[in-house]
């Protein structure tokens, strides 16, 4: 790694204490770097915003896409104090940067409280085996939605 990288997660990791320094939420930091500048900036906001979906890498994505005026992060970099959870994994697949450094691990997290690991377990099993029951409803009726979206000629495909 090389200093400005070094500087980069030592931002994440100031942002990390933001959360529970200000009651904001949990110890988590994130910045999105395009071309050597930071673009974007989260630390963990759940409690604060009473968001389930306020974590530190979900905040600075939407941060940084603002900022840079697009939905996808192409040429950016992430920098998060720990390695992301699920949600925020998925979240990084859909924005597309080039690369992701952590430093906490999963386990890290899980050993003061923040287990994610029954999420990972939940993922792979089909819909019937989920603790959270997944039942179809209403799909002819959202089917036709698809099929505007399918036969519409100016979308923009992300």
């Amino acid at each position: 790694m090389d200093e400005l990288q070094n500087e980069f997660m030592k931002e994440a990791i100031r942002l990390s204490m933001e959360g529970p320094v200000k009651g904001e939420g949990g110890p988590f930091g994130c910045v999105i770097v395009k071309d050597g500048k930071i673009v974007g900036r989260g630390n963990n906001q759940v409690t604060a915003n009473i968001d389930p979906t306020a974590h530190a890498e979900i905040v600075a994505i939407r941060d940084a896409c603002r900022n840079l005026g697009t939905f996808q992060l192409d040429g950016c970099e992430i920098y998060t104090s720990c390695e992301p959870c699920p949600m925020c994994l998925g979240a990084i697949y859909w924005a597309r940067p080039d690369r992701v450094y952590y430093a906490n691990t999963r386990e890290d997290a899980a050993n003061i409280g923040f287990d994610d690991d029954f999420i990972y377990r939940e993922i792979p099993l089909s819909l019937n085996e989920r603790q959270i029951p997944m039942l179809p409803l209403g799909r002819e009726a959202a089917l036709l939605v698809f099929k505007y979206w399918e036969e519409k000629g100016d979308k923009n495909l992300y």
